[in-house]
């Protein structure tokens, strides 16, 4: 079935293009990074689930000074910790997505 066509919607009809999460890090794994001259504290991680089942990831903070401060990622950096936080969304979000109750 194409859009702009009445009808039934079939399974196969909806295209995910993409999926994503948002994990909040706890204040024992936050980590601080610097981006053009302003030091970030790092309080949140998105994840993606890319087409091939691995995920992506990167990380989001706040200006250590206070402020707002511009949107900016920065790299996770290779620490197993992370890693396993990252693992563990993925696997909870997944629990949630299959449980789904539908539009309400």
């Amino acid at each position: 079935m194409t859009p702009d066509s009445s009808g039934p919607v079939e399974p196969g009809d909806a295209v995910v293009s993409a999926l994503a999460i948002n994990v909040a890090v706890p204040e024992s794994l936050q980590w601080t990074d610097t981006r053009r001259g302003e030091e970030y504290v790092l309080q949140s991680i998105t994840v993606r689930l890319l087409p091939d089942g691995t995920l992506a990831a990167k990380a989001y903070g706040r200006p250590v000074a206070g402020g707002r401060g511009g949107y900016v990622s920065f790299a996770v950096p290779d620490r197993a910790e992370l890693a396993m936080l990252i693992a563990n969304a993925a696997d909870r979000a997944a629990e949630r997505w299959a449980g789904h109750r539908g539009l309400g």
